[in-house]
Formats: structure tokens, sequence, C-alpha cells
């Protein structure tokens, strides 16, 4: 035997059997987590990784059996190739069947019907399955997923993560380089190796009985540790005898010595069916073949009595995937491209579907291939609201087989664009369309070309060209339609410019040519780069008409007119809107991220952290983290509230990664803001005040939408720093906004305090607390209260307490406990009290049930009752996006593992006295 291979551990040599051999460490291991999941100890992953024969099936079929006899309810599927273009075939191979199924048909139909949301599609799978494991363990198994579709993948990468907390086992097989299915906590992986000399013996002593010649073990080095390739050459070995006149037959998967034993057709039926895929019909190898299905019954035969074919019911399946590469690597390269092109042409013409088609086109069309170009075409434009990256790589495919010179090139580029922007690829959309612009079409294909590389170069935040870009497509374009959204582009990439009153202008020449165009693309734009324009001009009631417009015609919008109507301080709308949007398949991570504002409106720092938290997970998901310096730079200014200085900083270092990778002007402003503020806590005055400055190099201060509420603040940075200059101007913008929006108290109040600390003026600060005495925000109130009990304490009026107070308890309430330790000693000067000091505000702890927050604390009572997490959602009118997040760090804190656990500790907080109610 080879020196190379490792030897099996004496202790492990007792738990050997036939099938089994050389994997006894990693099946304990296997038998180790069900028992764990079985036990309570909340859910586990295992990766079970290696070449193809390496073992995976095998160990996955033995834990499939050794956890339905401990009682679990078993989902056992497999992905297959063909599955490329099926959404969520691969998880539903095995969701769909069993005994009893894991998911009902009707289940499975109502997901079906959301393909195009997968945030909400894997939320709504995950709520089925933690129902179903609430009283019995659940296994998923999967085989193969290095075959799965796009959807199942990425269900495989959210969903057990995402169940964490219910008796869930997930099983998964890929080859050694799979995606990172599932990598996080309590992540198993198992790579198979080589099978090692004792156990190829003990393998070749259950094949041949007795001793193992040494010939045989010589033989057994070719199988490289393989098992299933040993396996192969044993049976060969067993037929004919080690010293047989031909080896090289049995060292070759031991397939080709059976090959040659079968008669002419019924190799060529395998043939085809090798072409075909792993699973097969056999009426659609019949029509390869030509004959009818009914005249294939001995070709069948002898390909299962060869043990090179089975039959599940419903298909003709290859016995192990290396024996059809066996087959397949038989035919020559050229009739293995007839066949697939015969395929496509014969499965198309039976009325399949282009999903069934394609697989066999992308082995074997060739360029000018008229009906392989419009097949790819249509599976592309199938399959591209819930797989839009493998839509973009069919759409960009039938591109390539375009002759460069025929007519169809522009409206199959065209359509290759919009997959590639719709899949997050916008460079290489732009490389495309700039490609097919240099092949100078026809004015209008230049003018629709254009339009639709808007997209991609508003993704890219190259508002620039796409001003220039869309200026010079209107100059040529004649189709209304296509006029109507260059406009509507135009406006929106004016959106992002100084002079908002011409981007008004066009924006509303754009509606109106939408309109009569009837163009519903056109008029989305439209009605979104008005709002977009009136947001950044700080008009915020024409901001909420043309967002509720936008949401009333597209309701994907509505996150945008519940930000737009927390700009108006219309709070109670906007719980209405959120409250109505529910777990609709809208847009999750922008619902989320409206939630998240509200909350820090509200002052409720606890949730709308959560909720930031919750909105990141979401982008990350998905790949797409549009938002991401927004999200850090309020999670910092959160940290600093409490007086978490490191988690502020940790914040700012990913802020300043995400800017270096996304440099607009949005994110310069909102990256230096957050500078000035960490730096002014850090005592550097100077620079907090030339970051400030900073902010403002594209814009006025205030219009950037997420540093209006933040304009007191920086005025503050700005009188420290010593540039009153800087705070007159800014003080000047928040009064203009305040003008511009007298119905928002906000606005009026925040106005009066800027003023005020701008003129040393008591009476502004006075008028600041009345006005914001009227309004919902309770930061802005408890700020200017605090610096108006400060003013009346230097003035000795007595009436500084009770403003003072009110601050403090306004702090707390909201767990700003930095703010409300300093305004504790300025409450004990106030009171005459220097001798009293009562002591910061004890920190919460990181670790226990004291560690929880109020919101985390009721999550914990729900799920310790028995609530799922979208019970519990529906309970305390949240999402269960948002749950999810608690139920993270509810975990995390108590460091529990599983419901059961969850349940234990409430029940000994409740016992003890100290879960009373928040």
């Amino acid at each position: 035997m080879s020196p190379d291979r490792p030897e099996e551990p004496a202790a492990a040599a007792g738990l050997s059997r036939p099938g089994l051999r050389g994997r006894e460490a990693e099946l304990e291991r296997l038998r180790a987590l069900v028992e764990a999941v079985r036990d309570g100890e909340g859910g586990a992953t295992a990766l079970l990784l290696g070449e193809p024969g390496i073992g995976k099936t095998v160990l996955l079929q033995e834990t499939v059996s050794i956890a339905r006899a401990r009682g679990f309810l078993v989902s056992h599927g497999r992905a297959e190739e063909l599955h490329e273009l099926a959404p969520l075939a691969s998880l539903a191979s095995g969701l769909l069947h069993g005994d009893p199924p894991l998911l009902s048909g009707t289940d499975f139909a109502d997901l079906a019907g959301h393909h195009d949301q997968r945030i909400w599609l894997v939320e709504r799978l995950a709520q089925l399955i933690e129902e179903r494991s609430a009283g019995t363990p659940v296994l998923i198994a999967v085989d193969d997923v290095h075959w799965a579709d796009p959807l199942s993948r990425f269900a495989l990468s959210v969903m057990p993560a995402r169940l964490l907390s219910s008796p869930v086992l997930w099983l998964l097989t890929g080859r050694n380089d799979p995606e990172p299915y599932a990598q996080g906590p309590r992540t198993t992986t198992l790579p198979l190796r080589p099978l090692s000399a004792t156990a190829l013996a003990e393998l070749a002593r259950d094949v041949l009985g007795g001793d193992v010649p040494a010939r045989v073990e010589e033989l057994l080095d070719g199988a490289g540790g393989n098992p299933f390739l040993a396996a192969e050459m044993l049976s060969g070995i067993a037929a004919s005898g080690a010293d047989g006149p031909e080896p090289p037959e049995r060292l070759v998967l031991g397939v080709r010595g059976r090959l040659a034993g079968l008669r002419p057709d019924t190799l060529h039926f395998l043939r085809i069916g090798s072409v075909l895929g792993p699973a097969f019909s056999l009426a659609d190898a019949a029509a390869l073949c030509g004959r009818p299905a009914s005249g294939l019954s001995s070709e069948v035969d002898e390909t299962i009595a060869a043990a090179l074919l089975h039959d599940d019911g419903e298909r003709l399946r290859f016995r192990h995937d290396l024996l059809r590469q066996a087959v397949y690597a038989d035919l020559a390269p050229s009739v293995r491209r007839a066949l697939h092109r015969e395929a496509a042409t014969r499965l198309v013409a039976a009325g399949r579907s282009p999903a069934d088609a394609v697989p066999h086109l992308l082995q074997s069309a060739e360029p000018g291939d008229q009906e392989a170009i419009g097949l790819l075409g249509t599976a592309a434009a199938d399959v591209i609201a819930v797989m839009p990256g493998l839509a973009a790589d069919l759409a960009v495919r039938a591109l390539e087989l375009v002759p460069p010179h025929a007519p169809m090139v522009f409206d199959v580029g065209e359509r290759a664009v919009v997959a590639l922007t719709r899949a997050g690829r916008y460079t290489r959309a732009r490389e495309t369309g700039d490609a097919l612009l240099a092949r100078r079409p026809p004015l209008d294909v230049f003018a629709r070309l254009q339009s639709v590389l808007g997209d991609a170069l508003w993704h890219l935040d190259d508002v620039h060209e796409l001003t220039r870009r869309s200026t010079a497509a209107l100059a040529a374009v004649t189709d209304p339609a296509i006029r109507a959204r260059l406009t509507a582009r135009q406006a929106l990439a004016r959106s992002r410019g100084r002079d908002l009153d011409a981007a008004r202008e066009t924006g509303e020449r754009a509606l109106a040519e939408a309109e009569r165009s009837g163009d519903r693309e056109a008029r989305v734009l439209a009605l979104w780069g008005l709002g977009e324009i009136a947001l950044n001009a700080g008009d915020c009631a024409a901001a909420v008409e043309h967002h509720t417009a936008l949401s009333v015609f597209d309701t994907a919008f509505l996150a945008e007119e519940a930000v737009a109507r927390i700009h108006m301080d219309d709070f109670d709308t906007v719980r209405r809107l959120l409250r109505t949007a529910g777990d609709a398949p809208l847009r999750p991570a922008m619902l989320i991220w409206a939630q998240g504002t509200l909350n820090m409106g509200l002052g409720r720092l606890d949730d709308a952290d959560a909720d930031l938290v919750t909105a990141e997970r979401l982008e990350a998901d998905l790949r797409v983290p549009g938002n991401l310096v927004n999200i850090r730079v309020n999670r910092g200014l959160l940290a600093l509230l409490r007086g978490d200085r490191a988690a502020a900083r940790a914040h700012l270092d990913v802020v300043r990664t995400a800017v270096a990778d996304r440099p607009n002007t949005g994110n310069h402003a909102t990256h230096q803001y957050f500078e000035a503020v960490v730096a002014d806590s850090d005592g550097d005055h100077a620079t907090a005040a030339e970051r400030l400055r900073s902010a403002q190099r594209d814009h006025p201060f205030l219009r950037w939408r997420l540093l209006r509420p933040h304009v007191v603040q920086a005025v503050r940075i700005a009188l420290r720093g010593g540039d009153r200059s800087l705070a007159e101007d800014l003080a000047a913008q928040a009064a203009a906004h305040a003008a511009r929006n007298p119905a928002v108290p906000t606005a009026r109040g925040t106005a009066a305090h800027a003023a005020a600390l701008v003129n040393g003026d008591r009476g502004l600060l006075e008028r600041a607390v009345r006005v914001l005495l009227t309004g919902p925000r309770p930061l802005p109130l408890a700020a200017a209260s605090a610096d108006l009990g400060r003013a009346l304490r230097t003035a000795g009026d007595p009436t500084a307490a009770s403003a003072l107070t009110r601050a403090h308890d306004i702090y707390v309430r909201a767990g700003a406990d930095a703010e409300a330790d300093r305004l504790r000693a300025d409450q004990e000067r106030a009171a005459d009290r220097p001798g009293r000091r009562t002591g910061r505000l004890r920190p919460r702890p990181d670790q226990g049930w004291e560690a929880l927050t109020a919101s985390e604390r009721k999550v914990a009572r729900l799920i310790a009752a028995g609530h799922t997490n979208r019970s519990a959602a529906e309970a305390l009118v949240v999402s269960p996006h948002t749950v999810n997040t608690h139920l993270a760090s509810i975990f995390r804190k108590l460091a529990v593992r599983s419901r059961v656990h969850l349940a234990r500790i409430v029940l000994a907080e409740d016992d003890a006295g100290t879960a009373a109610d928040d």
C-alpha cells in the first residue's frame, strides 16, 4: 500500500462495518450531532466535503437512518445538474417527499408564488420549518449541493443561522470547494480524506473474503483511497481474478469491462442517458434514440442488471455519477455536442420548457444558432426575478452566440445589460452597453441602450455620466416612452446636483411625458426622482406627496413613503404604514431601515440598534450593502449616546472601508460628520470642526437628510472648535429648513435651538423647548431642555432643576446613558447639593439576564412560552426579521444554544422574581 495513505486509529477499528470502512470517526461525529439536536442543544450544520466517490452519500444515508431511528422528521433531497434553472428545486426534492413530508404541496405552492422575493421566501420557508420542528427534531439532508439551483443555494446560506435556536440539523454534501453554505456558528465541516490502508484492506476482505493477496493490494493503490473506485475494481477482480488478461478495464472505474459486455443498442441507450444527465426519463431517452419507450425495455433491463442504472420509480438514474462520467467520457467531443444539440431540439419539440433545453444548449450551441439564442433569452427572462445572476449568465451567453453584424445584436445585448444590472454586475453592464454603442446603432436604438444603461450608472454613483448620456440620448429619441424614461433618469441624476429647481422642472416634465406615453417604468422613475429632489431640497411636504403617489402606484416603494413621513414628524402614519406592510414580500431591508429610523426618532435606542443590525444583515444576505454607511453611522451615533466609545470606533472603521469602496458625495458627508462627532468626543475640537467643514464640501450640511436631526450637535462642534462662522452658517441653514417646513415641529424647534447656541439666547431655548414639546421626538427635546436648564442654573433661576430633570429622564428612558450621566451632575448643582453625588448610571452588563434590553426580554418570554418567531413578531407588532436579531442577541448574552435552554432561564428568572414585566 502507498506509504502516504494514513493508517486507521486502532480505537476506531471496532466500529468498522461493510459500506463504512474508514469512516468511523466521521460517523461518530455525525451521530453526536444528531443526539445533541435531539436533546435540545439547538440547531447545527454538518458539511461533508470530498471528491466524487469518496463516501459522502453513504455517510449521509447512514446519518439519515440514525436520525429516523431517534425520532427525527427527515427531509432527504438531492441536487442535480439540471436543477440550475428550476428555482428551489434542490430543496424541494426533499422537503416535498418523506413520510410525512416536511412541507405540504399547498405550502410549497404558496412559496412558489413569491420566487421573486428571495428574503421573504426564505423567511417564510424558515417559519414553516420552525413550526414543524416545534415538537419534533428535523433533519434536512441535501446531497450534492454543488449542483443546487441558485435559490436553494441562497436559502442554504441563510436558513441555518435563522433556525439556530430550533432543533434542526442540516446535513449537506458537496465537492471540496463548495460555496460557503451555512458557514457560521455550530457548523461542523468534515472533509473526507482518502481511505487508509487498513480501511482498504477491510473493504477488500468484505468483497473477496479471506486474506487480501499482495497483487490485489497493488491494484487497490490505483484507486487512490477512493472507496467507490476501490469497490468497482474489487468487483472486477471478484469476477475475473487479480491476474486476468485485461487489468486496465478494472482500473478505470471497473466500468469499461461492463460496457464491453453490453449489446450495441444498450450501449447506445446508455450513452444517450449520460448526455441527459445523472437521472433521466425513459421518454426523453427514447426520443433521442428515435425509438418508442416501449421498445427499450430490454436495454433498460440490461443496464440495471449490469449495476449501471437503477429505476427510482420516476426516472432512470446512474448508480453513481462517476459511472455516468465514465460513459460520457467515452463519447467523442463532436458526438457529445451533437447529442446535446439534438436533445435540446427534441425537448423543445416535445413541449418542454426552455429551462429543460438550456443545459444542453450551453454544451452545444454554435455562433449563429438562432433557436439557441432565443431559448437562452427566454430562459433568462423566466428566472431573472429570482435568480438574476443566472439570468445574466444566460443573457450574456445568448449575446456571445449572435454574429457581430446581425441586426438582432442590439435587442439581445439590451437584455444582457438589463440582466447584468439586475444581478448587481454594474461595471460589466456598462462595458457591455458601451461595446454595443461602439457599433453605432440606429438613433432610437442608441437612445434605448442609454436608457437601460442609466440604471447601472446610477448604481455606480456616476451621476455626471448619467446626466451627460441621458441628455445626449434625448436629442436622438423619437419613442415617447423611452423619452419619458430618459427624462426621468435625467431628473434622478440632477437630484444629486446643486440646481434643485432645474431638477424639479425636469422631474415634472418627466412625469407629464410618462403620463402621456402610459409607460409604467417612466412613471415610477419620475415619481421617485421628484421625491428624491424634494427630500434633498428639504421640502418635506412635497417629498411626502410624491413618495405617497409612488407607493400607491408601486407598493415596493412603501419604505420611501415611510421615510419621507418621518421627516414630516408624521410618526403615527408611519406606524400604520409599517403595520400594513407586515411581512409582505416587499423590500424588507428598506422597510427595516425605515423602522429603525422611526425608532431613532422615538428615542428607542435599543430597538433602533436591533433594526439597524437586521437591515445590515438582510443587505448582506442579498450581497447588496447599499445602505451600509448610513447604517453604521447611525449605530455609531447610538453607541456614543450610550457611552460606548469602543463600539463607535468599530463602526467608524467599517464606515471608512465602505466609503473607500463607494466614495459618493452622500457617503463622504455622512462619514465626515461621524468623524467630527468621534473627534469631538475625544476632545479634539479643532479636528472635529475641520471634519464638519469637509462634510459641506459638496453641498450644505442640511442638504444631507441623514444629518438634519444632528444640526444642533454640529453647531456645538463648530463652536467648540472655535469656528463661529461655521456655527452661524449651520444655524442659518436650520432656519431656512424650518421656514420651508412650518408644519414640522422638529424643524422649527431645532432651528430655534441652533440659533440659541450661536447667540447665547435663553429666550430662543425656551421657544425651542415649547415647540419640541409639541413634536414626537424626545431626544431633541432632551437636548434643548438640558441647555435651557444649564442656562437657567447660570442665571440662578430655580426652574432649572425641572428642565434638567426632564432632560435626564428622557435620556434614561432612551438608554442614552452617557448623556444622562452628564446631566446628573448638572441636576445636583442646580439643586445646590454639591456634596450629594448619586453616582453614574450602572452600565448594562454584557452577559446574563440584566444584559437584555426591554425588547429582548419580551421576545425571550414569548419564545419561552412556546411562540415561534413569526407569532412573537405578530404579538410585538414587529418584523420576524427583527425578532431573529433579538433572539440571536439573547442567545449570545445568555450563552444558550436552544429554545429549551432559554425557557429554563426565563422560568428561573421568574421564580427568582427578577423577570418582572418591563
